[in-house]
């Protein structure tokens, strides 16, 4: 404590304070002022802050619904068979919480009770689109699935084999394999031992 008598040390001691805390750059809101001025007008910082959300774009499909002759091999599965074709995009899309088989036969069975097994697919194409941010084309999913049931399932399945997936190996397997690429990546190459003679 300073006495009396000594007035100046003490101002010289506040006076030192003050410039120790001039130099902080930042106040208790911790926003940065500077050190020349002490006054700080805080009422920009009562305003909320405005956050602007970008909408994901959608994007085309890798390929068009009518396109089925560029995979003739999943288009005549599909023409004589498109339980099969369902159910390996229903797997993927469903991220192997269903599998293959039992989807298939749930859209075999939904085709012999009520012939329409485009009221179950279409849901599937709507998932898928909300998936992989594709877009609404040409139509509605239920109408694209109740008009061109087996064009609407050839072109899903060409769209999940455009993006890396190997259709016949299920979920699970194209999970597998991609961790075996991932593991392999990352895996150091060994050092090649010296010549000797």
């Amino acid at each position: 404590m300073y006495s009396s008598s000594n007035p100046e040390g003490y101002d010289q001691e506040y006076s030192d304070e003050k410039h120790i805390f001039a130099e902080d750059t930042t106040n208790s809101t911790g926003i940065p002022v500077s050190s020349d001025s002490q006054e700080y007008d805080d009422s920009s910082s009562s305003r909320p802050a405005v956050f602007h959300v970008q909408s994901r774009v959608r994007g085309p499909w890798s390929s068009g619904l009518c396109d089925c002759f560029m995979d003739k091999k999943t288009c005549c599965v599909t023409f004589w068979c498109p339980c099969i074709t369902f159910g390996q995009i229903a797997e993927i899309v469903d991220k192997g919480s269903t599998s293959c088989g039992a989807n298939g036969a749930l859209y075999a069975l939904i085709c012999c009770v009520i012939c329409c097994p485009s009221l179950y697919s279409c849901f599937y194409r709507s998932k898928m689109r909300q998936q992989y941010l594709l877009r609404e084309r040409p139509c509605g999913d239920c109408l694209v699935h109740c008009f061109c049931e087996q064009c609407a399932l050839c072109q899903e399945h060409r769209e999940l084999k455009t993006r890396g997936f190997d259709m016949t190996i299920g979920w699970h397997g194209n999970v597998e394999q991609r961790s075996r690429g991932v593991t392999a990546a990352m895996k150091a190459p060994e050092k090649e031992a010296g010549m000797s003679r």
